[in-house]
Formats: C-alpha cells, sequence, structure tokens
C-alpha cells in the first residue's frame, strides 16, 4: 500500500532550511557523538590538575584519597559523553565530583559543574538549570562553611570553594538559558513548519478530490443530457421517411453535439496550461425552456409551467437547470413509454420547488445513479433537498426544494462577461 505524504512526517528537506553559519558549526551539528567526546577529554584534561594539586597551604592528600578523586574525576567526565540524554544524571556526578574535591584537595571548581549546568539549560529547561546552580551552589557553600565551623577550613578558602563553583556556574547557566531558548524557538518553527506542510497536503487532497468530484457532475451531465437527446434524434431520424424531417432531427442532434462539445471544453478549460482563451468557470446549463424544448424536439410530449420570476443567485439558476436537465433526461433514458413529461417550477414558494414528473415509471424503482446523487449533492450545498420516488398512477416524479438566495450583482455580471466571451 502507497502512502501519502501527509500520512508520514515530512523530512527536514522538504523544509528546506538554511545551512547553520559557519564551518565549526556545520561540523558540530553533523557530528555530535565527536563534539561530546571532544568536550569530555578536555575537561578530564582540564579537572585531573584540580584533583591532583591541593589548594595553596593546605598538606597533600593521601594517596588513596587522591586516586579516588582523579577516578570521580573520570567517571564523571566520561558521563559527560551522554549529558544531551540525561543532564540531570552529569549534574548529579559533578556536584559528587565537586564535593569529593572540596574533601580531599580542599578546593573545588572543576568544569564539570559548569558544563553540566549548561546541558541542563540546553536539553532540559531554564527551571531546571535555575535549580541545579542552586542545588549545587547550597551543597557545596554548606559543607564548605560546616567544615569552616569545625576547623577545617578557615574562611578565605571557604568563599574560594563557593565562589569557584557558583560564578562558572551562573556564567554557564546564562549562556545554556540563552543556547536553550534558541534552540527550542528553533526546534517549535520546524514542528510548526511540518505541520504545515502536512495540512497543505491534506488541503490540496481534499480540493482535488472536491474537484475531481465536481467535474464527475458536470461531465455526467453533460454527456448523459446530450447524448440522451442525440440519441432520440437520431433514432427517430433513421425510423422517418421524410427526408425534410429526417434532415431537421439530424441538424438538431449535431447541435446538441457542439453544445456538449462547448460545455465541457468550458468546464475543462481550467486544467489545460497555457490555454488562456479558455475559461475559467463552467458555462451555465440550458435553460429549462431549452431543456423541454428539446425533449419536444426529440419527440417527446415536454410541457413547462413557471411561476414567479427567476431572480435567483447564479448558483441557484445553475442548481435548477442541472436538476431540470437531469430528470427530463432520467424520463427519455428511463422512462421510453412515456407519454408526457411535465415540468413545474414554482420560484414564489418559500423554498423554490421544482418538480419534474413523467407518467412513463417502471413497475421495480430502480436504485438512484450518479446522475441523482450528483443533483442531492448539488442541493445539499445549497441547503435544499432533492427526492426521487414514486408519485402513483404510473408517475415518477424528481421534486427539488432550494431556499431562496439573494442575487449577487458582481456574479452577474461576471457571468454575462464571462458568457460574451465565450466562442
Amino acid at each position: 500500500m502507497t502512502l501519502s505524504r501527509s500520512s508520514a512526517v515530512p523530512r527536514d528537506e522538504e523544509l528546506r532550511l538554511p545551512r547553520p553559519p559557519g564551518v565549526i558549526r556545520r561540523f558540530w551539528a553533523r557530528h555530535p557523538l565527536f563534539a561530546d567526546i571532544l568536550i569530555a577529554v578536555l575537561c578530564l584534561l582540564v579537572s585531573v590538575g584540580t584533583s591532583t594539586i591541593p589548594a595553596p597551604g593546605t598538606p597533600p592528600a593521601p594517596p588513596a584519597e587522591v586516586v579516588f578523586a582523579v577516578l570521580m574525576v573520570v567517571g564523571s567526565s566520561v558521563l559527560l559523553v551522554w549529558r544531551r540524554r540525561w543532564p540531570v544524571a552529569v549534574l548529579v556526578a559533578a556536584i559528587a565530583t565537586d564535593v569529593t574535591l572540596l574533601f580531599v584537595m580542599r578546593s573545588a571548581g572543576a568544569p564539570l559543574f559548569a558544563l553540566a549546568l549548561y546541558a541542563l539549560a540546553v536539553y532540559r529547561s531554564v527551571r531546571a538549570a535555575w535549580i541545579g546552580l542552586g542545588a549545587g551552589t547550597l551543597v557545596i557553600a554548606g559543607l564548605a562553611f560546616a567544615w569552616f565551623g569545625f576547623g577545617g577550613f578557615d574562611l578565605q578558602a571557604a568563599v574560594n570553594a563557593v565562589l569557584s563553583v557558583a560564578v562558572p556556574g551562573l556564567i554557564a547557566a546564562l549562556i545554556g538559558i540563552n543556547v536553550g531558548n534558541r534552540k527550542r524557538y528553533v526546534e517549535a518553527i520546524i514542528d510548526r513548519s511540518r505541520q504545515l506542510l502536512v495540512e497543505r497536503d491534506q488541503q490540496a487532497q481534499l480540493a482535488a478530490a472536491a474537484e475531481r468530484d465536481r467535474i464527475a457532475r458536470e461531465m455526467h451531465d453533460i454527456v448523459s443530457h446530450s447524448l440522451t437527446v442525440v440519441v432520440a434524434l437520431s433514432e427517430g431520424a433513421a425510423a422517418t421517411s421524410d427526408r425534410d424531417r429526417a434532415r431537421d432531427a439530424s441538424a438538431a442532434a449535431a447541435t446538441t453535439a457542439r453544445n456538449a462539445l462547448a460545455e465541457m471544453r468550458s468546464m475543462l478549460g481550467v486544467l489545460r496550461d497555457g490555454d488562456a482563451d479558455a475559461p475559467l468557470a463552467p458555462l451555465e446549463p440550458a435553460s429549462p425552456a431549452d431543456t423541454v424544448a428539446a425533449a419536444r424536439t426529440a419527440g417527446f410530449t415536454a410541457s413547462l409551467t413557471v411561476k414567479g420570476e427567476p431572480d435567483t443567485a447564479p448558483a441557484l439558476r445553475f442548481a435548477i437547470g442541472r436538476i431540470v436537465q437531469e430528470g427530463v433526461t432520467n424520463a427519455m433514458r428511463h422512462a421510453p413509454s412515456t407519454h408526457a413529461i411535465d415540468v413545474r417550477i414554482d420560484y414564489d414558494a418559500a423554498p423554490i420547488v421544482i418538480e419534474i414528473v413523467n407518467d412513463g415509471a417502471p413497475d421495480a424503482a430502480a436504485e438512484g445513479g450518479f446522475g441523482l446523487r450528483g443533483l442531492a449533492e448539488r442541493a445539499a450545498l445549497l441547503g435544499g433537498i432533492l427526492v426521487s420516488a414514486p408519485a402513483g398512477g404510473g408517475r415518477w416524479m424528481l421534486r427539488a426544494e432550494l431556499p431562496h438566495i439573494a442575487p449577487s450583482p458582481s456574479a452577474d455580471s461576471e457571468i454575462q462577461e464571462h458568457s460574451q466571451e465565450e466562442p
């Protein structure tokens, strides 16, 4: 099964995103794992000195404690490789490392804490970054001043330990917040662009489906009515021995076919690329009077009764013309034994009533075809209803009720201009 583009998340290539500025930033974006390993190695090299060199004025630490501090630094530095996925765990490890260095080397301030805060701000949230900064600073400050109270630290060493953690951490948090906010904003824009691409494709599919339905309705109405009239005229011309009547019937069939071709060209003209002369809207269908006259020419007894003035909107006139056309065509095609086709249009009624009745209904009611479904859709679009059912006494009735729509002068003028442009 083939999936449409709207059923899958669009690829970033479809968004036409600009390339990141700068060679280093592009390399960084393409190789995130290498970048994280490089950062971890640099942090390890810087932090090893902090973990092996004691603070000025303090005696050297026992070798076992130094080894433990180095292992803590190595472990925290390795954990930096996964700082994008586990920033909270990296922060906890960084705080634990600073605590270890505080007791072993009498100093703190390894770059691990600052990098962890930066990762937390970028890959989690601003709130998490501030909480992490506060938690790390409070832990180091509490232990440093507690140890100062027990005589293990002098005041200057305690203050230096706190500042060596708080100041780099604050700077890293501010930079991370700026970068993280920009990152989240860009991601939101990209996500919205993806949604717009999906909505665009869905709207295009819906528009294409609606256009296919419209073309199918128009093609059915044009071809069905015109061919029915042409077939009836051709059969009449072949059956009569009067050459004049046969000539008239053939001429009427040719005229009907030419009109159908003109309507089809008008309807499909919008689909032709580069055809500047093709109209952008279909011609109005034949008026009810012309439809009834065509049925009479084809040899059927047809009558038209109109009550009121047809001062309606173009869309309503179009629907009325198609309903009468379809009703008369169905009577000519499916009720060949009919003797009379009566068309009644009441513009004064509210809603407007259109009835097409024939007296040649078959014994078994046939299921509505594509034409009736198309007419029902037309009526529904205008807020009306359409019913096709037996009317008793061997008659069949097609009845539509359409609400009044006020005519639009601009629309009428556009239709007049359009009809003048038609060949």
